[in-house]
């Protein structure tokens, strides 16, 4: 008979609990009338943990790299359920609670996900820090970014069809893993249900580190972000110093009773140039991750990997490199005429200094981004008829 739910548990070192985990979710598929299975993903325990798993009728899969998402990937492999449920093995999640997860995947659902903060968390269960700063926080930044839309992104409990599982296409093997799933959930337009959940305390010791897996989620959703870690801070610096440097580059700008001189026109082209270096980062990320398949752009992305070239590249880096070339070559033309005198055309120079350092950025920018692969040509090859 064929196996319609895998509940997949990962397990270092857990005998105070395992056992437990087993035989909620053993007897609950049971009493559902289920065919299925509990698959322990062992991380390499050295306490009871295996023993008491294949005693109560688990399947132990070992995994010998260490990591939460490294031992999903082992069980999550070895399962052989139409349907997949997964959840710590620490009782911290309710295996009699199976039903809730099951029947959204029967409904037409691809991906199911807890959620403790719509549910119940009993004293003891969650530091207040993730409750109300870690959680809210991590969540609210992959809504943002990813427009996931979720309540509770880091619950442990989930469900999901072999099919979705298969275009998610997961690869990370730490604490990140958790991300990752909603994150490329939500990029194959999976149909997603929340479900309120029950969280309890945990037994035994906690394997979470919450500043260092904080990090490690927030560093995950952000590498996989081009357009929030670089495109929209880089416009933003890039502009701002734009603006401030044309408006100091006539003479000393009045504003509420103050003067804004020669040194704030420094500033405004140092911004200038960060800005665009990160802008320029940004469209190589973007483009890095596109072609990696990671992320997918946005029309103004799509616009520039549809009509940027090498040659218009080049162009729109040599206008601004002739332009302040130009004005430095007035400069000079001016001080000789002078007589080598007393040279004042600091604004001029400042402004040419930008334009040729930005069009130099651009040049080189331009072939960065073709290597990359803008624009794509796909050519048909011909073969030789005559060719063995």
């Amino acid at each position: 008979m064929e196996i319609e739910v895998s509940v997949v548990m990962p397990c270092l070192n857990e005998e105070e609990t395992l056992g437990t985990c087993i035989q909620k979710a053993l007897n609950t598929l049971k009493e559902l009338g289920i065919q299925g299975e509990v698959v322990v993903a062992d991380n390499g325990s050295t306490d009871a943990s295996v023993a008491i798993a294949e005693c109560l009728g688990a399947r132990v899969v070992h995994q010998s790299l260490r990591g939460y998402g490294a031992a999903y990937l082992a069980g999550i492999a070895a399962a052989e359920g139409e349907y997949i449920i997964i959840g710590d093995s620490d009782d911290t999640y309710d295996f009699t609670d199976l039903a809730r997860f099951i029947a959204p995947l029967r409904n037409g659902y691809d991906f199911v996900i807890g959620s403790r903060l719509k549910g119940k968390i009993l004293p003891g269960a969650m530091p207040k820090l993730h409750r109300y700063i870690g959680n809210p926080v991590l969540t609210g930044i992959l809504n943002l970014l990813f427009r996931a839309g979720v309540s509770d992104a880091h619950c442990g409990m989930r469900a999901f069809t072999r099919e979705a599982y298969q275009q998610m296409e997961l690869q990370t093997i730490g604490m990140e893993f958790a991300s990752e799933m909603v994150i490329n959930a939500t990029k194959a337009h999976l149909k997603i249900a929340e479900v309120p959940i029950t969280y309890y305390p945990r037994k035994g010791e906690s394997k979470l580190n919450s500043f260092r897996d904080g990090w490690r989620h927030l560093r995950f959703m952000l590498m996989l972000s081009p357009t929030y870690l670089f495109l929209i801070p880089g416009l933003l610096l890039f502009l701002l110093g734009l603006v401030g440097t044309v408006a100091l580059l006539p003479g000393p700008l009045q504003i509420g009773g103050r003067a804004y001189d020669i040194h704030v026109m420094v500033l405004a082209c140092l911004l200038c140039l960060l800005g665009y270096q990160i802008l320029l980062l940004g469209l190589s990320a973007q483009t890095l991750s596109r072609h990696r398949g990671f992320s997918k752009s946005g029309s103004l992305i799509q616009f520039v990997h549809r009509h940027f070239t090498l040659e218009r590249g080049l162009i729109l880096g040599l206008v601004p490199f002739v332009a302040g070339f130009l004005i430095d070559g007035w400069i000079a033309y001016s001080w000789v005429k002078s007589g080598f005198g007393a040279l004042q055309e600091i604004r001029p120079a400042l402004f040419s200094l930008l334009l040729i350092v930005l069009g130099t950025q651009t040049v080189f920018s331009a072939f960065f981004l073709s290597m990359l692969g803008i624009p794509t040509e796909k050519r048909p090859i011909r073969m030789d008829s005559k060719s063995p």
